[in-house]
This record gives C-alpha cells, sequence and structure tokens, in this order.
C-alpha cells in the first residue's frame, strides 16, 4: 500500500461516514414520522365535521349490546371472518335524543337490512327514544329486505317502514329448543357428574337428560308468556294498526292470502307502510332530507352517518360524577372484557374508582350469570361502596339472573323493566368422569391411596364417594350463601327466598311482585334515583362510565379487518332464508358452550340456561372454535 494514499484514504472514510450518519438519521427521521402517521391514524375518530343538514343515518348491521367489545385483529384475520358489528344500546338512544333537537336533522333513517337482533329491553329504550324524535316533528324511516321479531319492535315505532319488494316480515315470538346430550354420553361413556340445588336449575338439563323436565317446562311457559305478551303490547301501542294476532294464529292462512308474496303479505297486514326498492326508499327520504348535491346514485339523498353524529354529540359532564359500572355478558374468572364480565377487571375498576369521589354508583347488570366465585368478587367489591356511605343503585337490561342477580345484592335499589329476566337463584357444578370409557379402550387405572382423597378428583378412574359427597356439600353451601345475600339485602326470611329461588327464572313484573326487584325503570331512573340520594339536583351531576376506554384505533381496526376478512356471518344476506340459515351459527356456538361447560373447567356456576342469550355469538367463542371447546372434554 502506497503511503501517500493514507490521509486520501482517511479523508474519504471520514465522508463516508458523515454520509452514513446522513441516511441513518434520515431513516429514523421517516420512520418516526411513519410512526406518527400511523399513531394518528389509528387515533383518529370520527369528524363532526362529517356531520351536515339532512337525515341522520343508521346502519344497524349487527347486535345491540349492553357494552361493546373490542376487536382481536388476529382472531379475525385467522378466522378469515370480519368481526360481528355491536351498537351500544345507550349510544343509540344518545344519538337519537340529540338527533331530535339538532336543526341540522331533518328525518332519522333506520337500514335494518342487515340488523342482528337485541334485547327486548333495549329495543324498547331505543323504541322511546325514536317516539321523541318523532314527537320533534322529525319523521323516521325503516329500511329491510326481511322483517323479524326484533326488526318490528323497532320499526313499530317508525313513521314510515318500507320493505324491499323482494322481501317480507314473519313474527315467530319468543321460544326454540335446546340441546340434550344424555344419549351421546351414554354412548361415549361419559359419565356425567352432577352437582347442584335447585329442582328448576335446568342448565345441567342437557347432560343428564334427553329433553327438557317438566318443571323447567313449566318455568319457560310462564317466562316466554309474560315475554310475550310485553312485545305484543309494545308493538301493537306503537302500531295500532298491526294485525299481530292475524299474523301469529295462523301464519300460514295468512301468507297463502297473498300467494305466498311475503311483501305483500307484510303490507295486507299492515306490519309494512310500503313495498319498494332501495332507490325509491331513497327518493322517498330526499323528499324530507334534500337531495344529496355530492351524489347523482339512484336513491342518494343528503344524510350524516351514525358515527360522525355521534362523535358530535358528546355529552355535556356537569358538577359530579355517579360512576357506572356494567356488568354484562357471561360472567367469568380473570380480567375477560368488555363485553364479558370479568371479575378480577370489574372489581379492579370498582377498587381504582374508590378514590374518585363518585357521588353514587350505579351497577348496569347484563347478565345470565356465570361464575359464582367471579360474582362474588364482584359484589364485594361494591359492596365496599356502601360501606363507605356511597349510594348504590342496580339497574337491569335484558336479564340479570343467577350470577347477575348476585351481584345485585351489594346495591341499595334494584330497578328492573316489565321485560327483564331475573332471578334463577340457584348453582350448580358439572365434572365428567371416564372410567368407563377407558375400559372400554382397554384403559385400566389402579394404585394406592393414603387417604379417601389422594389422587382425587381422578377423572380417568372415578371419583371416590367421599370426594363426591363434598363436591355436592360444597355446591350446597354456595346454595346457601346465595340465599343468604338474597335474604339479607330483600328483607326476606331465607324460608321465604328458597321458595321463589331453586332456579327458577322470573320475568320483571312477577320480579316486581315478588320482591326480587324494587321498581320499574331503565338506566336513567337508576341514576336520578341515586343523585337524589346524594342530593344532588339535575345539571349539578353527570354518568361517568368505569371502563368505557375502548382504544381509539378500534374503529380503524374493524375497517380494515372487515375489508381483508369474509363478511360475518350475520351479514351473509338479509332475505327470511338466509336468516334461517344463520341459526347454524347460533347451534354451534351453543354446542361450543355446553361443551366447556361439561368440561368443569369454569368451576361451580350460577348460570341461567333458560335465558335468553341476545349477546353476539362471538361473545362466547367464535364459530370457528367450536372444535378447539371438543377438544376441552377429552383432554381431561
Amino acid at each position: 500500500m502506497n503511503v501517500s494514499e493514507g490521509p486520501h484514504m482517511s479523508f474519504v472514510g471520514k465522508i463516508w461516514k458523515v454520509l452514513v450518519g446522513i441516511k441513518d438519521g434520515l431513516v429514523l427521521a421517516f420512520l418516526l414520522l411513519f410512526f406518527i402517521a400511523l399513531f394518528g391514524l389509528l387515533s383518529a375518530s370520527p369528524s363532526p365535521g362529517q356531520v351536515r343538514e339532512g337525515a341522520l343515518t343508521i346502519d344497524l348491521d349487527g347486535f345491540v349490546v349492553e357494552e361493546r367489545s373490542p376487536v382481536d385483529p388476529f382472531t379475525a384475520i385467522l378466522s378469515g371472518q370480519a368481526p360481528v358489528k355491536e351498537f351500544q344500546a345507550r349510544d343509540l338512544v344518545r344519538a337519537l335524543d340529540a338527533a331530535a333537537t339538532d336543526d341540522r336533522v331533518k328525518a332519522v333513517v333506520f337500514d335494518l337490512t342487515l340488523f342482528a337482533g337485541g334485547g327486548q329491553v333495549h329495543l324498547q329504550e331505543i323504541g322511546e327514544a325514536i317516539e321523541r324524535v318523532k314527537q320533534a316533528d322529525k319523521p323516521v324511516f325503516t329500511y329491510a329486505l326481511a322483517y323479524g321479531d326484533d326488526h318490528l319492535q323497532l320499526a313499530s315505532h317508525a313513521s314510515e317502514v318500507w320493505v324491499d319488494p323482494m322481501g317480507g316480515a314473519l313474527v315467530s315470538g319468543p321460544g326454540g329448543s335446546n340441546l340434550y346430550y344424555a344419549d351421546l354420553l351414554e354412548r361415549l361413556s361419559i359419565n356425567a357428574r352432577i352437582y347442584r340445588v335447585g329442582e328448576f336449575k335446568s342448565a345441567v338439563e342437557p347432560f343428564e337428560r334427553n329433553s327438557m323436565s317438566p318443571e323447567a317446562r313449566e318455568n319457560l311457559e310462564a317466562l316466554y308468556g309474560a315475554l310475550w305478551e310485553e312485545w305484543q303490547a309494545n308493538v301493537k301501542s306503537a302500531r295500532p294498526a298491526a294485525e299481530i294476532d292475524r299474523v301469529t294464529s295462523d301464519p300460514v292462512a295468512w301468507v297463502e292470502a297473498s300467494a305466498g308474496d311475503l311483501a305483500d303479505a307484510a303490507l295486507d297486514a299492515k306490519l309494512v307502510d310500503r313495498i319498494g326498492t332501495r332507490a325509491e326508499f331513497g327518493a322517498r327520504v330526499a323528499e324530507v332530507a334534500g337531495a344529496d348535491r355530492w351524489n347523482e346514485r339512484p336513491g342518494a339523498y343528503a344524510k350524516s352517518d351514525y358515527a360522525a353524529f355521534l362523535a358530535d354529540t358528546a355529552p355535556d359532564q356537569p358538577g359530579k360524577a355517579i360512576g357506572v359500572v356494567t356488568v354484562a355478558g357471561n360472567i367469568v374468572d380473570g380480567d375477560a372484557g368488555p363485553g364479558t364480565a370479568g371479575g378480577e377487571r370489574i372489581a379492579d375498576l370498582l377498587d381504582e374508582a374508590m378514590s374518585d369521589d363518585l357521588a353514587g354508583l350505579v351497577v348496569r347488570v347484563n347478565s345470565p350469570g356465570g361464575s359464582a366465585l367471579a360474582s362474588e368478587r364482584i359484589r364485594v367489591a361494591i359492596e365496599r361502596y356502601r360501606e363507605k356511605g356511597v349510594p348504590v343503585a342496580v339497574s337491569f337490561g335484558n336479564v340479570a339472573a343467577s350470577g347477575g342477580y348476585w351481584v345485585a345484592m351489594a346495591g341499595d335499589r334494584i330497578f328492573a323493566q316489565p321485560e327483564t329476566i331475573t332471578g334463577s337463584i340457584g348453582v350448580f357444578a358439572v365434572l365428567p368422569t371416564f372410567e368407563e370409557a377407558a375400559q372400554r379402550i382397554g384403559v385400566n387405572a389402579d394404585g394406592f391411596r393414603t387417604t379417601p382423597l389422594s389422587g382425587q378428583p381422578d377423572v380417568i378412574a372415578g371419583l371416590t364417594p367421599e370426594v363426591d359427597t363434598i363436591l355436592q356439600a360444597s355446591v350446597s353451601d354456595s346454595y346457601r350463601d346465595f340465599i343468604t345475600l338474597v335474604a339479607a339485602n330483600r328483607g326476606m326470611s331465607p324460608e321465604r327466598v328458597d321458595a321463589i329461588a331453586q332456579g327458577r327464572v322470573w320475568d320483571g313484573g312477577t320480579a316486581r311482585q315478588i320482591g326480587l326487584v324494587d321498581q320499574f325503570g331503565g338506566l336513567a331512573d337508576a341514576l336520578q334515583w341515586v343523585a337524589a340520594q346524594a342530593k344532588l339536583d339535575e345539571g349539578d351531576w353527570h354518568p361517568r362510565f368505569l371502563g368505557e376506554t375502548v382504544p381509539r384505533y378500534d374503529s380503524l381496526i374493524r375497517q380494515i379487518v372487515t375489508e381483508a376478512a369474509a363478511p360475518a356471518p350475520h351479514a351473509a344476506g338479509g332475505d327470511l332464508f338466509a336468516q334461517a340459515a344463520r341459526q347454524r351459527e347460533g347451534v354451534l356456538s351453543r354446542i361450543a358452550v355446553d361443551v366447556e361447560r361439561l368440561s368443569g373447567t369454569v368451576g361451580v356456576q350460577a348460570y341461567c340456561l333458560a335465558c335468553p342469550d341476545d349477546a353476539p355469538p362471538a361473545k362466547t367463542r367464535a364459530s370457528t372454535g367450536w372444535l378447539e371447546a371438543l377438544s376441552l372434554l377429552f383432554a381431561k
């Protein structure tokens, strides 16, 4: 190497290092800008600037729920299906009440074509909000391809109900069938050991019977009869001209009178007002809301979308805060949720808010129950507020039964609606053993025990009589705890509580008569009661929903996943045949839940099987995961 090249190479090396440093700096700068831009996108909320004069359009293409579940993008992508859309009932009510007084809103439009349903209490609350819009001299329009019971409960409040010429309407009423596995378990030589208290606790019947027991049938007959009467009364009150009795008493004659044309049949029975295409419907709305100056497609009209309008109607927060904690979905151990009532998560929310100087607390329950341990964890956390002198009200939604009723025993006053399903005071546990199945395939278990409890519970060799007795005693003790809690909170004797308990399910009207709830009313009534107890006047308080911090990127993830994945099963079609076919997803989800319950992994349960589940299937278990649940059974 030439010595004279040394300084030259040194200079070039320094220049190279400078260039590399500049390059690295630019890369870092671009990466920083990229992540700033990505954060901005993920943090983006619907812009209030998108709200303009015209109609408020609510495309209700999903379920109405108490509490929205955060989307899991990985689960959605792996399943190949877009997440089921969820609309919080209180958000819909807030948007409708805002629309009633907003001069920009000339009308409200509900697109119910892909509406997947909701509970009666929620739908009635939304219906009452629709009536307030109409009282403000603003028409409400609905459009759908097929109207079912839930569609009609909402649409009955509308000013004009439109149906597609290829669609129609059917009224089925509450009810249906459960699945029973006794013969299957016997064929598989699986011994489902059942521990329960209460002759009406039907949650275990699928594992010990092949049909519904007379006690369970009696209970469901009374419950569904009351819910059916409430549905008819609400629909007839909102839409007196609707011929509900004719449609339900002889549906075949009603349909044949229109030669099988369900749209004509719906119009003839005054379930709908107009038959028309979407373009014709849009032209009708444009007469009220005005034409869309930026869209010349047939059926276009001036409108604001629901998400943007909701973002523009953030409620005022005057005065002191009254906390609202939501117990929605199955109650489970751990920190699951929102949308599922994880006992640890909800108890932690309550404990964290203890230092926030809340003027009061409302516990909003919309749950059929679940883990007795998690239910007690939540109840104890609520009880700490009462011990602190904070007024506590409990507001029941569509269902507050079993474990859902358990958590309410820490409240000062319980509010429910006539359509609320409650009660189901009872507990159970299921543990499968496989001693007979093992023997059939040549597997035998043997060993040495120092005590009757050694190696127990043994799901292969079976349970000893001592363990069997102890497990039943534990369940019986949980039931006595439940009875004692109810007796102390409701001012009854344990004997009186036991007489109306035994796992029996009650409608809200009957529950009020027998003392399980205090008064009719919704969340707003419970908040008003707490405010009065705290001596706060109107305008001196606001509700604060604990834990309502859905990630701001949630809406963007939903959009990305929706575009990347196939539509959810409920969105596969909207006619009556598609609605019937979609029941398959519900059956698979039900099997998955039953298998998980049989597996014994969920512990002692305070759960109501008889309670209709108004939650999306994804809230219980993804439809693609039922084989995973089945594996739990054989993994024991």
